[in-house]
């Protein structure tokens, strides 16, 4: 069953920019997750600082006005905003990419996008299946990730994984943290369901959103079934329970973010849903 949050995030599709939720822009202090990794986003639009010797990591620009926020949080950690050499993202969503020439422009990092969504984020969300999602400023794309390619910084490797479904070349990155003595399997979900009104087969004479549609989410869960995960993490606070997990913080510590149980139990859950999404759309009175 679609829980209220999961339906909430799936609903930006419908949504103008005037009209978004608060957490997408509310602030959250930032913080430090584990090792070299710290959060940087909002109470809802995650975005994650990847601190190494040679230069940190961004992923997610979010809103056309996140930059300045994500910038705050950034420094007030202490570090340098023009240290930024690598811009990286979850999907190309405006709520998680809309930023990202701001980001460049004041940074110069270098963007790296998986394949699928390249076009999307170069043409401002132009050429996205979706027509019903906002625009935004186009990026330009450095380097065109493909799956399990990997950007490796000052020592420290992440991984891109193709989780496409959500967009054509949604992403899920994987990395190592190290902290007290322990190594950590950290796994940032970009994305797992459809949002309203997306076709995932064809009906009625109208095309599904694109071909590879179904194959791409059968390989997406397939893929994010199969990673190992100690601190699950995502493209919005509400695939990760973050606001119930960051209350906890101050008493149960960094280990609240140490949660493979979570992580199985939701990807579990998105992949019923979306089944269950499927069967609706491939029933013969669909739409009738």
């Amino acid at each position: 069953m679609i829980i209220p949050l999961a339906l909430a995030v799936a609903a930006i599709a419908a949504v103008s920019r005037d009209t978004e939720p608060a957490a997408f822009t509310t602030l959250l202090e930032p913080f430090k997750i584990s090792g070299n990794l710290f959060y940087v986003g909002s109470r809802d639009l995650a975005a994650y600082l990847v601190v190494t010797p040679d230069g940190n990591i961004l992923i997610n620009a979010n809103l056309e006005s996140s930059p300045a926020q994500i910038r705050h949080g950034v420094e007030q950690l202490g570090f340098r905003w023009a240290d930024t050499k690598i811009l990286l993202n979850s999907q190309a969503h405006y709520d998680h990419t809309a930023g990202a020439a701001e980001v460049m422009r004041e940074t110069h990092a270098r963007y790296m996008v998986m394949d699928g969504d390249v076009d999307v984020i170069t043409t401002g969300g132009a050429t996205d299946f979706n027509a019903t999602l906002p625009h935004f400023p186009p990026a330009h794309v450095d380097r065109t990730l493909h799956d399990n390619d990997t950007v490796t910084l000052g020592g420290t490797t992440l991984t891109a994984h193709k989780t496409a479904g959500h967009t054509r070349g949604c992403t899920s990155w994987t990395m190592q943290t190290h902290d007290g003595g322990r190594t950590f399997n950290v796994v940032i979900v970009g994305g797992w369901s459809t949002n309203p009104g997306v076709a995932l087969v064809p009906s009625h004479g109208k095309p599904a959103a694109y071909p590879a549609i179904t194959t791409d989410f059968d390989r997406a869960f397939a893929t994010l079934k199969a990673l190992p995960c100690d601190i699950f993490l995502g493209a919005h606070g509400v695939y990760f329970d973050l606001l119930a997990k960051h209350d906890r913080l101050a008493t149960v510590g960094p280990s609240v973010w140490i949660d493979p149980g979570g992580y199985a139990k939701a990807v579990a859950e998105h992949e019923a849903d979306y089944r269950q999404e499927l069967a609706r759309q491939q029933s013969p009175t669909f739409g009738s």
